[in-house]
């Protein structure tokens, strides 16, 4: 598989002897699942004979193995599986009795439809962890809303602040990346993982819901809330220091530059460092709360500063100084990183249909049970002899079951 990790290729995992059954499509469910996968989970990724969408998304070398199915589908293994089919929903059914988690994307009243709604699965293993991505809570008026990535960043005020930040008149724009489907996914990831930590303690499987939308909402108010953290609001909402116009990459005399100074010290250092050590002793630049207040002011300060010297020359600077800082890179420019070079973040992998492909490397570390890339993003239907034949069937009820109706 991964040409540079052969000291973790061997890696168990902390998920190890997980089986997990993903019906989830797109973003959130398979990405949480991946990240479930990487830990050493076995995940059952079952598809409709169509497939995931997203094998249909991007670049591709061949049929359904679209770049997006590749960067979200790894370490799983691909059944196809018709639930309109009644042998095909039993057959679901038999790999729900030795699963230990089961994964949809769907909204619960179409899962439920289905017949694969909670109480249904959780009949047929009461242990079982039963896991989606909704796009808002199940006890409230919008239960069954459709909601994809553009719709909560508007509903959660991802769009908004952005807007905000921009500019008094500017419009709200989306994040250039699907950071809600992504968030909720690793909060899924996550939460699957409390749950069956909490099952290995109790022996009790239970429902596990992350409504994108209070998710996404408290990732936002964590640091937003702010003067509405006090009971009648003190102001408005927002933290100032995020939206100062002064707060952004700083232009260099040949670039751009990223350079954050938190606490007292950092900001002794910093303005030091940048030639103004008098600034120290003013109270608008000496303490947090001063800073806060006057903090367009502050980071004027260091805007000004930083555009006469290279961006190269100010990393020597800082550095030295013990400030935080780093070059702006583009997007495009990460693949050829160094640093990430450097780390192995980047794994070449020969995949067998796709030929030579990359992948990124799993960032989390464990000493004793690291994860690993085990398995190439699957083919449509590629484990679906195998996996049932694991889960008892016969050849013939295989053969009877991966035979295609007549029309």
């Amino acid at each position: 598989m991964a040409t540079n990790s052969s000291k973790t290729a061997t890696g168990a995992g902390p998920l190890a002897g997980v089986r997990i059954v993903d019906l989830s499509i797109n973003v959130l469910g398979p990405l949480a699942t991946q990240i479930l996968g990487d830990m050493g989970a076995d995940v059952i990724k079952v598809e409709t004979p169509r497939g995931d969408d997203n094998r249909r998304t991007g670049p591709t070398r061949s049929k359904d193995m679209a770049a997006m199915f590749l960067t979200f589908n790894r370490n799983k293994r691909s059944i196809v599986l018709d639930l309109k089919r009644k042998d095909h929903m039993d057959a679901l059914m038999r790999l729900v009795d030795g699963a230990d988690v089961f994964v949809h994307g769907m909204r619960p009243k179409a899962a439920e439809k289905l017949g694969i709604g909670y109480q249904a699965i959780a009949a047929r293993n009461p242990k079982i962890i039963y896991a989606y991505g909704a796009g808002y809570r199940q006890d409230g008026p919008l239960a069954d809303q459709p909601a994809f990535d553009d719709v909560i960043q508007a509903a959660s005020g991802v769009a908004g602040v952005i807007g905000r930040a921009t500019g008094p008149d500017a419009d709200p724009r989306y994040m250039p990346t699907v950071i809600v489907d992504k968030l909720c996914a690793y909060v899924l990831a996550s939460s699957i993982s409390m749950a069956l930590y909490a099952r290995e303690r109790t022996g009790i499987g239970q429902q596990v819901q992350v409504p994108m939308m209070e998710t996404a909402a408290a990732f936002m108010l964590h640091e937003h809330l702010f003067f509405g953290a006090f009971d009648p609001p003190k102001g408005p909402v927002g933290y100032s220091r995020m939206f100062t116009p002064h707060r952004r990459p700083y232009p260099t005399q040949d670039g751009h530059i990223g350079v954050v100074a938190i606490n007292d010290e950092q900001w002794r250092r910093l303005l030091t460092a940048l030639g103004r050590p008098e600034l120290t002793a003013d109270e608008r630049f000496a303490t947090i709360d001063q800073r806060t207040i006057h903090i367009d002011t502050v980071y004027g300060v260091v805007g000004e500063m930083l555009k006469h010297k290279t961006t190269a020359e100010w990393q020597a600077i800082l550095d030295a100084a013990d400030v935080p800082n780093s070059p702006v890179r583009r997007i495009e420019d990460l693949p050829n990183d160094p640093y990430l070079k450097e780390t192995g973040f980047f794994q070449h992998q020969d995949h067998p249909t796709e030929g030579k492909i990359i992948t990124t490397s799993i960032p989390v570390q464990f000493s004793a049970t690291p994860g690993a890339l085990r398995q190439h993003a699957p083919v449509l239907g590629e484990h679906t002899a195998g996996v049932l034949a694991e889960a008892g069937f016969s050849s013939d009820e295989i053969q009877a079951l991966m035979k295609q109706p007549q029309a």
